[in-house]
């Protein structure tokens, strides 16, 4: 079973970062696609940004400019460098992996992290 392992939220005041990881745990699997989401108190869980196995990057408009997603695949893992951060930013933020277990690479398999609580200031 894999686990995916996040870490980096915490509290921020407006205008800072902070920098999230996903790591996923678990042999012989391979991350393909994967992704970040936020679930405000009350709000639905949206989709801020996701990557490609290839790098192809794909981002909410309320971050674009703001939010980097990038992937380091020999380490499995997934990163989300969040800068000029606002309140509206306030959430749980979810790390979602698609992937593939070495020697079944026709199917794949959706996996999501715990949730990390971002707070930012005003």
């Amino acid at each position: 079973q894999v686990q995916l392992v996040e870490s980096g939220g915490g509290l921020v005041q407006a205008g800072g970062s902070l920098r999230l990881s996903c790591a996923a745990s678990g042999n012989f699997f391979s991350i393909n696609d994967a992704g970040w989401y936020r679930q405000a108190p009350g709000k639905q869980r949206d989709l801020v940004a996701a990557i490609t196995r290839g790098g192809r990057t794909n981002y909410a408009e309320s971050v674009k400019g703001r939010f980097t997603i990038s992937r380091d695949n020999a380490k499995n893992t997934v990163y989300l460098q969040m800068n000029s951060l606002k309140p509206e930013d306030t959430a749980v933020y979810y790390c979602n992996a698609v992937g593939s277990y070495v020697g079944n690479l026709g199917n794949e398999y959706s996996y999501w992290g715990q949730g990390t609580q971002v707070t930012v200031s005003s």
